[in-house]
């Protein structure tokens, strides 16, 4: 058993190991809708995060989550900071830019139950009737994130949540 566990296991997880290392340091989530909405429309619910509870898809995960608003109600400056249970976790987002209309960016800082640091960036594009809005995140992948990476798709995790947010947004803009 013990010649079984030098001779075999030893060497899986240090090759899992070193296989984690070289995993990418970045990741990248991106996920678009076709909203029959004008961009004018769209905007305003994601420029404003009072407006973000009616179709986040993190609100729904917790709803006895606690939410603080600092700075002015909507666009840069505008922070948004919460504490809920292990599904939502804890931490902050502040719209850094927003240029009406087209593009909103966020700082997006997790606190629990990871640290982690990242950039949400929202982009509205007109098409003929509709707007594609594009929902990003960019952010810079710990070693922890990148072991996790090897047994669950991050991009596909966090793009679900994504798409059930721009499917409610569309919900709300095109009423």
């Amino acid at each position: 058993m013990l010649v079984f566990f030098a001779v075999v296991l030893v060497p899986a997880l240090a090759a899992l190991l070193i296989y984690a290392a070289a995993r990418p340091d970045a990741i990248h989530v991106e996920r678009s809708a076709a909203v029959k909405a004008t961009p004018e429309r769209i905007f305003p619910f994601i420029n404003d995060f009072h407006e973000w509870s009616a179709w986040s898809p993190y609100e729904r995960l917790d709803p006895a989550m606690k939410k603080t608003y600092s700075g002015p109600s909507r666009g840069p400056g505008a922070v948004y900071e919460w504490q809920g249970n292990n599904k939502v976790g804890q931490g902050r987002m502040e719209i850094t830019a927003a240029d009406p209309a087209s593009r909103i960016t966020i700082k997006l800082d997790f606190l629990k139950p990871f640290e982690g640091h990242n950039v949400a960036r929202f982009e509205l594009a007109p098409r003929n009737d509709t707007t594609i809005v594009t929902w990003m995140m960019d952010g810079s992948a710990a070693y922890m994130m990148k072991l996790m990476g090897i047994f669950v798709d991050v991009d596909n995790m966090i793009g679900k949540d994504f798409e059930i947010g721009l499917a409610n947004l569309k919900a709300i803009a095109e009423r």
